[in-house]
């Protein structure tokens, strides 16, 4: 999805030449695992952070292409709003430059597009949905310039054939209909990504789809959608719902959600791909000139095209991802559960704990996914989402425990183990982990920051909604900009 996209009218022919196109990629993908031409000897790890866009009063500003025009940086991307950027760090070895150079480079980036912004009126927020958006933010007209996302709400209101429905019960309830797929665009995360060897690619997804519910009840930081508290983590149910290509007659015969989050572990990275030919139809069927089967004879390295596209358009908390770097290719897990925000520290502390986590639990004599249902694992995602930091969560040898107690007794440690075993030593990981440790000590993070300073401004300083939500926004920012972890955040 990461490609323009002409604006097209598809016919059958279309569908049919791209499913035979699909199933050829497949086939060569095959071919190459087999004969392991992939590159995995000195892994790298990527980091992907979504922006909302906000004026001076801290409310929605629908200014991305002229943003982009005055950052002018190609490490920047537009997203599926007007009121979204996205920024892509350069990928690196994770214990490359020291403690301090990837945080150094990502606050530089931030500091120089915000400075960017500022000039035009507008202002960066890293925050997982922005409190102050509301449903008449999230219309046809707030979709951005880019061809390919108009492409894809009409494909996907063609599938489903009626407007969406956004519902969502928790703090308080939120029921409305949406005529676009803008509503997702809401929906700003954290994407870490992990290359890895295919052979240790099975092992290193199912120990990121273990480890989901974790890291989303640590990190929560959407509690608001359009102006109404909901789940700690709105985001998880936004996101599967602004998406589905499936009316309710659909859902009910069982049929996948395009937002999943799977259905069982799996044995080799073909299983994501192929379950993405079978139960999935093209959202967008556009046909590479590309022959795979003829690249790969000539020695070439083939870029899969209908296959990446088709996987960009499945939506998997963790998504597979093949990609062509130099001519050589090479496979990443591509984390997708986390909110972004609040802080660049925060970020990097979910990130350490994410890649130091996974190491250690890819490394376990008896792998956790051995001992745990995979529908046990789905399940934590959702509990997480709803009730964040306070969540209860399952975990094999423990049962049902607190998030916090999981991560402080039995999580923690691993993930200190798995990022020395990666290179990194102790000067760099204390204060990465310990900002995680502090959080599950005094159970707070960015969601839990929002309610009680929201709560605050309203029930005590008497605030209406809307005008708390825009303090309590303006507040978040002052706090994000000087990158103190939110569970240091005063709520006054």
């Amino acid at each position: 999805m990461g490609r323009d996209v002409p604006a097209l009218v598809f016919t059958r022919d279309d569908r049919r030449q791209f499913r035979n196109r699909l199933h050829t990629c497949l086939e060569v993908f095959a071919r190459m695992l087999r004969e392991s031409r992939f590159d995995f000897e000195r892994p790298q790890v990527g980091l992907e952070i979504e922006l909302n866009l906000v004026d001076g009063a801290a409310e929605p500003a629908m200014r991305s292409t002229d943003v982009l025009e005055a950052i002018a940086d190609p490490s920047w991307a537009s997203e599926l709003g007007r009121f979204n950027l996205e920024i892509n760090i350069a990928p690196r070895q994770l214990t490359s430059g020291g403690p301090d150079s990837w945080e150094q480079e990502i606050r530089d980036a931030l500091n120089h597009a915000e400075e960017k912004a500022a000039a035009i009126g507008a202002h960066l927020v890293i925050i997982g949905i922005l409190p102050t958006l509301e449903l008449k933010d999230v219309g046809l007209a707030s979709l951005s310039d880019n061809p390919r996302y108009h492409l894809l709400n009409e494909q996907i209101f063609s599938a489903r054939g009626e407007d969406l429905l956004i519902s969502v019960e928790g703090v308080e309830r939120l029921r409305t209909y949406a005529d676009t797929i803008t509503p997702e665009a809401a929906c700003t995360s954290t994407q870490f990504h992990l290359q890895v060897s295919p052979d240790e690619f099975a092992d290193h997804w199912n120990a990121a789809q273990a480890i989901a519910g974790v890291q989303v009840a640590l990190a929560a930081n959407s509690p608001f959608l359009f102006g109404k508290e909901l789940w700690r983590e709105t985001r998880i149910p936004l996101f599967e719902q602004a998406t589905d290509t499936r009316p309710h007659e659909i859902k009910v015969q069982g049929v996948r959600p395009r937002v999943w989050f799977g259905e069982r572990w799996i044995t080799t990275v073909f299983d994501l791909f192929e379950e993405n030919a079978r139960y999935f139809p093209a959202l967008l069927p556009l046909c590479d000139d590309e022959d795979p089967q003829e690249t790969l004879e000539r020695g070439g390295t083939p870029g899969l095209a209908e296959l990446t596209l088709h996987n960009g358009t499945i939506y998997r908390w963790n998504r597979p991802v093949y990609a062509v770097v130099d001519g050589v290719p090479h496979l990443r897990v591509e984390n997708r559960v986390l909110p972004a925000g609040p802080t660049v520290a925060d970020v990097l502390s979910n990130g350490a704990f994410y890649y130091g986590l996974v190491r250690a639990l890819v490394e376990e004599d008896r792998p956790v996914w051995s001992r745990m249902s995979f529908s046990a694992a789905e399940d934590n995602l959702h509990a997480a989402a709803r009730h964040g930091i306070d969540a209860q969560l399952y975990w094999p040898g423990m049962g049902e425990v607190p998030a916090t107690e999981l991560v402080l007794r039995r999580l923690l440690p691993l993930a200190h183990r798995g990022l020395e075993r990666m290179g990194m030593d102790a000067a760099w990981r204390e204060p990465l982990l310990g900002i995680i440790e502090q959080r599950c000590v005094n159970g707070r993070n960015g969601a839990v920051w929002q309610s009680e300073m929201f709560h605050h401004l309203h029930d005590i300083a008497h605030m209406d909604r809307h005008q708390a939500l825009r303090r309590m926004t303006h507040q978040y920012i002052d706090f994000m900009h000087l990158n103190a972890p939110a569970h240091t955040w005063p709520v006054d």
